[in-house]
């Protein structure tokens, strides 16, 4: 553990910040948790950075993937002990270590974590959790047809929850390396977004009961209803879960015999971590492929340069806070 602190003090830029030392007790409602690793949340984490979508407040820190090892307790807490090793999700940055207050209510957002999982892994338990909540939005089920737009990160964990869902998963992106990755991680089709046939291939590959945007795409939904064959023609959902500033969508692609809906989710409860641990238990959800960078919190400034500047280089990325 280093009592460091990830922090954008301006527009495009990041700096390590010391923090002071953690402290020697706790509340009797608190809990101290030492960091092991962190793992960067892409695009939220860019957006931040570079002042997209409504990010304009400095300095700021942002993340919400932590794992590390609970080090004291306070007197009335009971459902945590010393010695744990747990995921934390709060949305707090990166930093060396957490006083979490469990006492007021909400969720704590920790989870803790079983002998012998890769804890390396477990710094993507966030991103991965965002996307198995949506494929519970989406209400993805046993037999239907999906379609994911964006082999990034949470665009393959959405595949993959989907598959263990029972569907059938196409998934689509503009980076070859990516669609490679798609496939590793079993997706059962992928399509190259930037080939003159793209359209005639998803018609090919659908109708879909569901398509979920998880890249950003313009005009997504606009798009799907000039090309209706891809969309199935029965309670069809369209799922949001790359962040945009507003949504346009032809009435008509959804209003009648249709019934069609859109769905939205940014985020994840304890239960969507805990079907994901439980995927990479099984083996049924796959974390390593997906991490491109793994390295000390000493090299952050590195990391972040290029996920400001060359982000299509980074997918999983993963910071040891050890000494």
């Amino acid at each position: 553990m280093r009592p460091l602190y990830v922090e954008y003090p301006a527009q495009g830029q990041m700096r390590l910040v010391d923090l002071q030392p953690p402290p020697d007790n706790v509340g009797p409602h608190e809990i101290l948790i030492h960091t092991r690793y962190s793992g960067i949340t892409n695009g939220t984490e860019r957006h931040a950075l570079v002042g997209e979508h409504g990010f304009t407040i400095y300095p700021n820190g942002h993340g919400y993937q932590c794992v590390g090892d609970i080090v004291m307790v306070g007197d009335e807490v009971s459902t945590f002990k010393v010695g744990q090793t747990v995921f934390f999700g709060r949305y707090v940055g990166h930093r060396g270590y957490h006083v979490v207050n469990l006492a007021g209510g909400g969720s704590p957002l920790i989870v803790p974590l079983p002998d012998g999982i890769d804890l390396q892994q477990c710094a993507l338990l966030g991103v991965a959790g965002v996307g198995m909540r949506h494929v519970r939005r989406c209400r993805i089920g046993v037999g239907q047809n999906v379609w994911v737009i964006g082999a990034g990160l949470i665009g393959t964990f959405v595949a993959q929850g989907a598959r263990i869902a029972g569907a059938r998963v196409t998934v689509s992106d503009v980076n070859r390396s990516r669609l490679d990755l798609a496939t590793t991680v079993r997706a059962d089709q992928v399509v190259d977004a930037t080939d003159e046939d793209v359209w005639d291939q998803l018609t090919n590959a659908g109708p879909f009961n569901v398509i979920v945007d998880a890249a950003g795409m313009p005009d997504v939904i606009m798009e799907v209803a000039r090309h209706q064959d891809v969309f199935a023609v029965d309670h069809p959902v369209i799922g949001l879960v790359a962040v945009r500033g507003e949504t346009t969508f032809p009435w008509g692609l959804f209003h009648g015999a249709r019934e069609g809906s859109i769905e939205v989710s940014c985020h994840f409860s304890e239960s969507d971590i805990e079907a994901v641990i439980q995927g990479i238990v099984l083996g049924t959800i796959h974390v390593d492929p997906l991490i491109t960078h793994h390295v000390p919190i000493t090299y952050a400034a590195d990391i972040y340069e290029l996920l400001r500047d060359r982000p299509g280089e980074l997918l999983g990325v993963v910071f040891d806070w050890s000494d």
